[in-house]
């Protein structure tokens, strides 16, 4: 992921060189936790890092000039383009033959995250703002080395010769110029088959699909006896198989795909999800990208062409556009508030770094607020959506099959969009560019993926002395990081935004295009919504999984939070409850990770806190952040339904655990056709480690059950869930009373608002 220049409001920043301490040595290298000299040793008892002897010369390199590579970008910055060609090009020139070489597919390549401390140390005194006090403070000082350590990657490959899937590890810290233009190369550090899985699908492989079905004679039978003869005009979307019975095992890559048939071959804006074909049953080897299974087991028409299919302008509801809305412009003529270099971002009081994966798509880092008379306070360490899973409710064939697991089996940072081609978003905007490997090793990039930029939000706080009339209004602005991705016929917004109050707002927009089902003539289905003749919409559910590792008031290295459950109990009648009007709210300290399997409760508006155990504010009390819930669900599948068996992590609504550098995704790393029962967190928790005070991470399962309305035809307008972060006792007061007041009082002349002086004295009536 990459900046992108225009429209940047960058931070002037000095070398970073100058303002290191000089010290004769280099960082060991910390990406494997088990070779870090810190973790296994207490951060306020020792030196934080140990000089160690330069580098020297690799008697293996005579007649190539070895260049270190210099210390230019973040070690949280995402992989360049040129870097992640260097890990293409080193994984691919390892392949033992030719055979294998060829047969090599990049599923994924990813920075390798260093340690926390790294972190520490590059955000302290390699890049500014420099801020020495992030490390723990030692007796002698730490040791500053004059480079961190070198960036990794990490690629996922698979190998469509042998249907292996491997994890490669490639140290980037080299660049070899041998000629004009140079040769770079980095070096494998580690390789490893995972046995028994399959890694997520390629877009690559989805065309190669779509084109194997439309030419496989017995399909084309079927489609001609639906009255289709053009098969441009039929349109397959592989679905990845999920895992049913032992015949979705892994030992086969394999795609069960849906069909749909769209009426005009010159209209590329027709909505072709609005005739599905039904009936159809296709099974297709994905590595050998042949058809291995066919039938036409039912015979249902087509449904008729909907004259409100079209989504396009003028075309939706037979009518036209709408001509009585006037232009409404949003204008910064000074430029934004926010300040940004590379990818670090300064807002107001807050600041953070942004990263992007194929799989998870945004990622937000080292989340801190300057707290005046406080400094650098840190919240979390890491912010993502690492799964969402979309289950269907209709027992039908093909539908009770339909329940992606749209990040680990898709990916949605590789399903991201282009944010340029639209309005997606409004004002002074900076973008951010994506990179990713291609299936088969090249690098794509998609252009202003990522929008940072800033919203007015009406009324942060208000309130007029109703003696005097005088009055008092701050106006919200929020700070929004988002990015939009696009899996099949739905699209889904995925948002950080952050106020001026303190709050984070994590906000998910679903939108789209309905996945629909196609009825014989006069029939209806009890598991959906018949929106057209011949056309039902099945309901389903939408799940999403944020991970947050969260650091509240904690330095790197420290293991200061816990985790407390809040519920408001009815006071029993009673001495204590004479009125029968009492409630209070009950604090319990989730102390394992079995007790913090916990579900949303809006009966006893039941929330989460998660505190340090070290600080406390002006009154005494621990400071801390509140996780609380909004609208929520939980699986309306049954216990024993297919889909559980690999989102076990669905049947609560929060999960904690301690830290743990390789627990990343609540279904395991590779849910497609995974027949492992509850791997993940289900897994995890069992170990019931204690969160008594550590390093912890919140897994908060989110979702909306989704039943489709006929105004939800051909658009389904945006439908927004979330959940939201807000200080509880980590400030000694209101940052709202800190923001610019606002005019209250306005006064409308000639139809245009023009804010006036608050007139003083008392109400007319006094």
């Amino acid at each position: 992921m990459a900046t992108t220049q225009e429209k940047a409001t960058p931070t002037s920043f000095a070398s970073a060189a100058g303002k290191a301490a000089a010290a004769d040595g280099v960082l060991q290298s910390w990406s494997d936790p088990s070779q870090d000299p810190i973790t296994k040793r207490s951060p306020t008892s020792v030196s934080l890092i140990r000089p160690v002897s330069s580098l020297s010369p690799d008697p293996n390199t005579k007649g190539i000039t070895i260049m270190t590579r210099a210390q230019t970008c973040h070690p949280l910055e995402p992989l360049t383009a040129a870097e992640i060609s260097v890990a293409v090009a080193t994984v691919r020139a390892a392949g033992a033959t030719p055979e294998v070489r060829d047969s090599m597919r990049f599923v994924e390549v990813v920075l390798v995250e260093p340690v926390k401390h790294v972190v520490a140390l590059a955000d302290a005194y390699f890049f500014p703002p420099f801020q020495p006090s992030l490390l723990p403070r030692t007796k002698g000082g730490p040791v500053i080395p004059t480079k961190l350590p070198p960036r990794r990657a990490r690629l996922v490959v698979y190998n469509k010769r042998s249907n292996e899937t491997s994890i490669w590890i490639v140290e980037l810290a080299e660049v070899r110029a041998t000629t004009r233009g140079g040769h770079h190369r980095g070096k494998v550090i580690s390789s490893e088959v995972v046995p028994n899985v399959q890694p997520p699908m390629d877009a690559v492989e989805y065309a190669e699909c779509e084109a194997v079905v439309k030419d496989f004679p017995p399909f084309r039978e079927a489609m001609k006896k639906r009255g289709i003869d053009d098969m441009d005009l039929v349109m397959v979307d592989p679905w990845c198989a999920g895992y049913h019975s032992d015949s979705d095992a892994p030992s086969r890559r394999l795609a069960k795909p849906l069909i749909f048939c769209r009426t005009e071959s010159d209209c590329p804006m027709e909505n072709g999800y609005a005739r599905p074909v039904e009936g159809i049953h296709v099974l297709v080897d994905m590595q050998n990208m042949v058809v291995i299974e066919f039938e036409d087991r039912k015979l249902i028409p087509l449904p008729p062409a909907d004259p409100l299919r079209n989504y396009t302008s003028g075309e939706t509801r037979g009518g036209v556009d709408r001509s009585d809305i006037k232009p409404l412009q949003i204008i910064q003529p000074e430029g934004p508030s926010f300040r940004v270099s590379g990818h670090f971002i300064e807002w107001q009081k807050w600041n953070f770094r942004i990263g992007f994966t194929p799989r998870e798509g945004l990622v937000i880092y080292s989340v801190a607020y300057v707290d005046d008379g406080r400094g650098r306070r840190p919240v979390a360490h890491r912010l993502s959506f690492v799964e969402m899973v979309v289950p269907y409710g209709d027992p039908n064939d093909p539908h009770y099959r339909k329940n992606a697991f749209d990040a680990g089996e898709d990916g949605l940072g590789k399903n991201a969009h282009s944010l340029k081609k639209g309005c997606d978003c409004l004002g002074y905007i900076k973008y951010f560019d994506a990179h990713f490997t291609n299936f088969t090793g090249g690098v794509e990039t998609i252009e202003n993926c990522v929008c940072l930029h800033e919203e007015d939000h009406g009324i942060l706080w208000k309130h007029q002395d109703w003696r005097t009339g005088l009055a008092e209004v701050r106006r919200s602005r929020r700070l929004s990081v988002s990015f939009v991705c696009t899996v099949a016929n739905y699209e889904y917004g995925f948002f950080w935004h952050f106020y001026q109050d303190g709050k984070i707002e994590a906000e998910v927009k679903l939108t789209g295009i309905l996945s629909l089902g196609a009825l014989p003539p006069g029939e209806t289905r009890k598991y959906g919504t018949t929106i057209a003749p011949g056309l039902y919409a099945p309901v389903h559910q939408h799940f999403f999984v944020a991970r947050m590792d969260m650091a509240v008031d904690c330095r790197p290295g420290e293991t200061f939070n816990q985790v407390v459950e809040v519920n408001v109990k009815i006071e029993e009648p009673g001495k204590d409850n004479v009125h029968n009007n009492a409630f209070y709210a009950e604090e319990e300290l989730l102390r394992s990770e079995l007790q913090a399997m916990r579900d949303c409760n809006p009966l006893s508006a039941r929330h989460w806190i998660i505190r340090n155990t070290r600080t406390v504010n002006r009154s005494g009390q621990l400071t801390g952040f509140k996780l609380m819930p909004g609208s929520n669900c939980l699986p309306l599948a049954g216990s024993e339904a297919k889909f559980l068996r690999r989102a076990a992590f669905l049947k609560h609504n929060l999960w904690v655990t301690p830290y743990a550098r390789d627990e990343m995704y609540p279904g395991g790393e590779f849910p497609n056709q995974n027949p492992r029962v509850g791997e993940g967190l289900a897994t995890w928790v069992k170990q019931n480690r204690s969160l008594e005070e550590t390093d912890v991470v919140l897994w908060y399962v989110f979702g909306v059950t989704h039943i489709p309305r006929l105004e939800d035809w051909p658009v389904m307008p945006v439908e927004r869930i979330g959940f939201m972060l807000m200080p509880h006792g980590f400030f000694n007061s209101s940052p709202a009373v800190d923001v610019p007041p606002s005019a209250s009082d306005l006064d409308l002349k000639d139809n245009v608002v023009a804010a006036k002086p608050i007139q003083n004295g008392l109400l007319a009536k006094l």
